[in-house]
C-alpha cells in the first residue's frame, strides 16, 4: 500500500513541483495552503507524513505542528523553511518534527528523507503490533476470570513474576496453564527473551534427553549432526515443561543437576553446557503422592515448587462463565465475520448449570460451535451441541442471569458447607476464599450461618 503524504506550504508553485515529484515516486499526495486547511485535512485523514512549510498565513508550520502531532501521533512531520536557524530546528524538533529542510528544496534529497522515514514508520508499526500480539497472548488479557479464585491466582501471579524462582503450577486440562506461565514470563525480568513450552508427555522417552539438552554427532544411531537442546535454546529466557509428571525417572535426576548446576552434558557429550533458564513447570497429577509411590523424585519436586499455583477448574468458578462466553463469542465473530450480541437467558442457564469435565477448552469448543450454526443475534439452545443440552437442567434458575449466579453460588455454597458438616473454616479452604467472605457471602444468599448442632 502506497503511503499518504500531506504538503503544506502558502505557495502554490512550490505545492505544485512537491506534487508532481513525489506522485512520480509512487506516493499518494494531497495539499493545504495554510496550516488551518492542514488541520482540517488530518482531522478526517491519516497521513504517513505531513511536509509543512514554517511561514504561512492563518497557522504557522510550528503551530500546525504542535497541534497537528496530538491528533495524528502516528504521522512523521517534516518542517521546511527558507529562515534557517539553529534555534527554529531545535524548536520544531523539540514539538515533534522528525526532520528538518532547508529551501530551496532539493528533491532527491527530500526524496531519500521520505524514503527513510516510510521505512523506519513501517518496521516500528509491525514491531508495535507484534509487541501487542505477544501482549495479548501472554499477558493477563487472555486469563478471563473475576471470582474470588481468579483474583488469587493474578495476585500470585503478579508477585512471582519479577523474580527467578521456579514454579509448579497445577490445573486440570483446559484450566490454562500455559497461559498462566507466558504470563509470568511476559511479566517478567525475561519478558525479551524467549518462552519456550514443551510438553514432556508428547515426547518419546528415547527422545526428550536429547531434546532437552541436545546431542553431539554420532552419539546414538541418526545422529548425523550435532543438536543444541532446549534448555540452550531457552538460555536467558524461561522453558515451560509441561507435564512434568510424565518425564521419565532417569531423566529426573539429569533435570535436576541442570537447575542445580546450571548447566548439562548434551547426549554423547564431555564438556558441560552453561545455560541460564527459568523453569515452570505444570503438571495435572498429584506429584506429592507420586514422590511417596516413587514414580517422582523428591529432591525434584522440591526444586520444582519452590512458588505453586493452583489453578481452578470451570467448575469451580462458574461466576465466571458469562465473561467467557463473552470473551468467546467475539472472538469467533471477529474470525468469521459474523454478528452475534450474545446468548439468551435459556443458554446461560444450560451453560451454568454444564458439568465441564474440558474447562474452559470444552467451554470455547462450544461457543465457537455455537457462533457457527446461530442465525440470530443471540444465541439459543438450538445452537449448543446435544451432550450440552442433555446433561443439564434448568427448573432451577430464574430467567434472570443474576439471580441464576446467585442461585448456583448459593447451592454450591450449601453443599460444600453441609459436606463438612457447618466446619466454615474447612468449607472456606475448600471453596477458595477466606473465612470473613465466607460469611458475608452466606449473609448475602441466605444461607444460615449455625448449622443445626449448634442451634440445639
Amino acid at each position: 500500500m502506497s503511503s499518504k503524504i500531506l504538503i503544506v506550504d502558502d505557495e502554490k508553485a512550490i505545492r505544485d513541483s512537491l506534487k508532481v515529484v513525489l506522485e512520480d515516486e509512487g506516493y499518494i499526495t494531497a495539499i493545504a495552503q495554510d496550516g488551518l486547511e492542514a488541520l482540517e485535512k488530518i482531522e478526517k485523514d491519516d497521513y504517513d507524513v505531513v511536509l509543512t512549510d514554517i511561514k504561512m498565513p492563518n497557522l504557522d508550520g510550528m503551530e500546525l505542528l504542535d497541534k497537528a502531532s496530538k491528533l495524528s501521533p502516528n504521522s512523521f512531520f517534516i518542517v521546511m523553511t527558507a529562515y534557517a536557524s539553529v534555534k527554529t530546528a531545535v524548536e520544531a524538533m523539540r514539538i515533534g518534527a522528525y526532520d528538518y529542510l532547508i529551501k530551496p528544496i532539493e528533491f532527491d534529497d527530500l526524496l531519500l528523507r521520505i524514503k527513510r522515514l516510510v521505512d523506519f514508520k513501517k518496521v516500528s508499526m509491525e514491531n508495535k503490533s507484534l509487541r501487542q500480539r505477544v501482549s495479548a497472548e501472554a499477558g493477563y488479557q487472555n486469563i478471563i476470570g473475576e471470582s474470588d479464585a481468579m483474583k488469587r491466582v493474578f495476585g500470585l501471579i503478579t508477585q512471582v513474576a519479577p523474580t527467578n524462582s521456579n514454579v509448579l503450577i497445577y490445573g486440570k486440562s483446559g484450566t490454562g496453564k500455559e497461559l498462566a506461565a507466558k504470563a509470568i514470563h511476559y511479566n517478567s525480568l525475561r519478558k525479551d527473551k524467549i518462552f519456550l513450552p514443551v510438553n514432556c508427555g508428547a515426547i518419546s522417552e528415547n527422545l526428550i534427553e536429547s531434546e532437552l539438552f541436545g546431542h553431539k554427532k554420532g552419539s546414538f544411531t541418526g545422529a548425523t549432526e550435532e543438536k543444541a537442546g532446549l534448555f540452550k535454546v531457552a538460555d536467558g529466557g524461561t522453558l515451560f515443561l509441561d507435564e512434568i509428571g510424565d518425564l521419565p525417572l532417569n531423566l529426573q535426576v539429569k533435570l535436576l543437576r541442570a537447575i542445580e548446576d546450571k548447566q548439562f552434558l548434551p547426549v554423547g557429550g564431555t564438556k558441560p553446557v552453561n545455560s541460564n533458564v527459568r523453569i515452570i513447570a505444570a503438571t495435572n497429577q498429584n506429584l506429592f503422592e507420586k514422590t511417596k509411590s516413587g514414580e517422582f523424585r523428591e529432591d525434584l519436586y522440591y526444586r520444582l515448587n519452590v512458588i505453586e499455583i493452583k489453578l481452578p477448574s470451570l467448575n469451580e468458578r462458574k461466576e465466571d462463565i458469562p465473561l467467557l462466553v463473552n470473551h468467546f463469542i467475539e472472538k469467533y465473530c471477529n474470525e468469521m465475520g459474523k454478528r452475534v450480541l450474545g446468548v439468551d437467558n435459556e443458554t446461560m442457564k444450560v451453560l451454568m448449570s454444564h458439568n465441564w469435565r474440558g474447562g474452559v477448552r470444552e467451554l470455547e469448543n462450544v461457543i465457537e460451535r455455537a457462533v457457527i450454526f446461530a442465525k440470530e443475534d443471540y444465541i439459543t439452545l438450538d445452537d449448543l451441541s446435544e451432550n450440552v443440552k442433555g446433561s443439564t437442567t434448568t427448573h432451577a434458575f430464574p430467567d434472570s442471569l443474576k439471580e441464576a449466579i446467585k442461585n448456583f453460588e448459593k447451592d454450591h455454597i450449601l453443599r460444600v458447607i453441609k459436606k463438612f458438616d457447618y466446619n466454615k473454616e474447612e468449607a472456606a479452604k475448600v471453596l477458595s476464599i477466606g473465612l470473613s467472605s465466607l460469611y458475608r457471602k452466606m449473609e448475602e444468599l441466605g444461607i444460615p450461618t449455625k448449622g443445626p448442632r449448634e442451634n440445639e
